[in-house]
C-alpha cells in the first residue's frame, strides 16, 4: 500500500509538471522568464549536460542556523532532503555559475541588475516600490503569505508586469560581480517583505548555495 502511494504521488508530481511552461515576458528590449526556474527545467538540463551541482558533489546545500550549516542530502532535487511536494519548486542549492550555465544553455543569461529592476518595479513607465506594487501584498515572505519556506511557482499570484515571485520566494542570481561575490535580489521567504525592495539586493559568494536562492533567465529574442 506505502509503495502505491508513493508510485501515485510520483505520477501527480510529474503530470503537474508536464503541463507547465515558464513563458518568458517582454520588458522593453529583452525578455524574462514568468517564473523562478523550477526543479523541472533544472532537472531536465542536468541530465542533458550529465551535470553534477556543488551541493550534490559534496553531500548537502546550506541553511542559516547557528551560522551557515551544512544539510545533508539537501540539493535542487531534495531542496529540504527529501522528495518536495512539487517539481515547480524553484531550483535552490545552485550557485551563481550553475545559473549561468542553465541560461546560457538555454539560449538566455543571467539578467543585469538594470534588467531584474525594470522587470521587477517599472510598468507602464510608472516606477513602484515593491515587485507587488506601491505596497507588499501577497509575496512568499514572512510578513505576509509566511509560508516559512519556498512555495511551487505557479500557486503564486503575478506582480508587475506580470512576473511572478520577482518580491519573495528565493533570491535570484544577477549578473552584477564583484571580486568573489555576485548579486542577488528580490528577497526570500526568509525575510520581511522591505528585502523585495532595490535597497534589499545583497551580494553573497558567487560559488554560494543554500535553500534561500534561485534564479530566473533573461534572453535577447
Amino acid at each position: 500500500m506505502y509503495i502505491k502511494f508513493i508510485f501515485i504521488l510520483l505520477l501527480f508530481i510529474s503530470s503537474n509538471s508536464w503541463s507547465f511552461e515558464n513563458t518568458k515576458i517582454k520588458i522593453d528590449n529583452f525578455f524574462i522568464n514568468k517564473y523562478e526556474i523550477t526543479i523541472t527545467e533544472f532537472e531536465k538540463f542536468a541530465k542533458s549536460k550529465s551535470l553534477l551541482t556543488e551541493a550534490e558533489k559534496t553531500g548537502g546545500g546550506y541553511e542559516w542556523g547557528a551560522g551557515w550549516e551544512k544539510r545533508p542530502n539537501w540539493n535542487y532535487l531534495t531542496p529540504y532532503g527529501s522528495i518536495p511536494n512539487s517539481k515547480l519548486e524553484p531550483a535552490v542549492h545552485i550557485n551563481f555559475f550553475e545559473a549561468q550555465k542553465f541560461c546560457n544553455f538555454n539560449n538566455g543569461r543571467l539578467p543585469t541588475f538594470d534588467e531584474w529592476k525594470k522587470a521587477a518595479y517599472i510598468e507602464n513607465g510608472i516606477q513602484y516600490e515593491y515587485p507587488s506594487g506601491n505596497n507588499p501584498l501577497e509575496m512568499n515572505t514572512q510578513d505576509l503569505l509566511a509560508y516559512d519556506k519556498h512555495e511551487d511557482v505557479s500557486k503564486l499570484k503575478p506582480g508587475i508586469n506580470g512576473l511572478v515571485a520577482m518580491g519573495g520566494n528565493v533570491w535570484e542570481w544577477i549578473d552584477d560581480i564583484k571580486g568573489n561575490n555576485s548579486l542577488t535580489a528580490g528577497g526570500s521567504w526568509w525575510y520581511g517583505s522591505s528585502k523585495t525592495k532595490v535597497s534589499g539586493a545583497q551580494y553573497k559568494p558567487s560559488n554560494f548555495y543554500a535553500i534561500y536562492v534561485g534564479f530566473r533567465c533573461v534572453y535577447d529574442n
